[in-house]
């Protein structure tokens, strides 16, 4: 089954509650806003309603807690700062980053929130900010951080212990082990950046397994904590890596999904072979983020951002 929402702008990011499987709660961030849905991308409607707007609220970036059962805490990145609701989008508090104003790329939650209260933001052209009061402030934490075009970011599972990040820019990527405090760069040859996605394996703690999605040269793959990569798929995965998807599998049988422009691309053997996600399946815009909030079993829902507006799910 296909589903699509009504007309939108460009759809920037996708964010799904930790109890999709239950309460289908999912937000997307747009041009025009913030939406809501509440039946699994089925249908939505906009998370804005409270700020009585006069004007579209350009939303570049949306996450949600990991506890958001308790807290029912979002957040969303708008120009010059980030809006929190602790009430699932009843009510908005916003905090005013530094001028000039910064373009939020991405924004990511500490799998330990609801004990830290850590959130990291990545910008287009300032770098990293970061909140350990859920929140409220922020600071910029970018010792360390050659290149301020942050494009992509991955927190790990065992942030709580390890206090590791990545982030993907347009010139490499770089990892910070202390919580974002202090960066450095990894050894991602830079003459395959810039790097549009990353994420980390969930049992990165013991596997080291870290992916990240070029714009020209397709996947890599690091099983060493980001010391030395391997490109895959150099034949079948042709044009930009716009977001990449890591099952919950060991990592001898990873299945590995990736997002280009116009296909969906997967791999059941960790890389070695691709294929085709769904042989039937016709995209017609071009797709900028993608959500597998329930895995990816074949009977698994997926919401695709689209470039000319919408949500599709598959």
């Amino acid at each position: 089954m296909i589903e699509e929402t009504q007309d939108q702008d460009i759809v920037y990011s996708l964010a799904t509650s930790p109890s999709f499987a239950r309460d289908g709660l999912c937000f997307a961030a747009c041009r025009s806003g913030l939406i809501r849905s509440e039946d699994g991308g089925i249908s939505w409607r906009s998370a804005y309603d409270a700020l009585d707007l006069d004007a579209p609220l350009a939303t570049t970036a949306v996450a949600v807690s990991p506890n958001y059962d308790s807290d029912q805490s979002v957040f969303a990145g708008v120009p010059g700062g980030i809006l929190r609701s602790v009430n699932g989008g009843q009510s908005w508090l916003f905090a005013v980053l530094p001028s000039p104003p910064p373009i939020i790329s991405t924004l990511v939650t500490s799998p330990d929130f609801s004990k830290d209260g850590t959130l990291l933001a990545g910008t287009v052209e300032d770098g990293i900010y970061c909140s350990v009061d859920r929140g409220n402030s922020w600071s910029a934490w970018n010792f360390g951080l050659l290149d301020l075009s942050v494009l992509s970011m991955d927190i790990s599972p065992d942030f709580a212990n390890d206090e590791t990040v990545f982030v993907g820019t347009e010139s490499g990527i770089f990892c910070s082990t202390n919580g974002g405090r202090a960066w450095r760069e990894v050894g991602f040859p830079t003459e395959f950046a810039p790097v549009l996605s990353l994420v980390l394996s969930p049992g990165y703690a013991h596997d080291g397994i870290l992916w990240a999605g070029t714009e020209s040269f397709g996947p890599f793959c690091s099983d060493d904590r980001g010391q030395t990569w391997r490109r895959l798929g150099e034949d079948s995965v042709t044009g930009p890596v716009n977001a990449i998807v890591l099952s919950p599998q060991s990592p001898a049988k990873l299945h590995v999904l990736v997002m280009l422009s116009r296909t969906l691309l997967v791999s059941r053997d960790g890389g070695r072979s691709w294929s085709n996600w769904n042989d039937d399946l016709a995209i017609e815009q071009a797709m900028t983020c993608i959500a597998a909030p329930q895995g990816l079993d074949s009977d698994a829902p997926l919401l695709i951002g689209l470039d000319e507006g919408g949500v599709r799910r598959i």
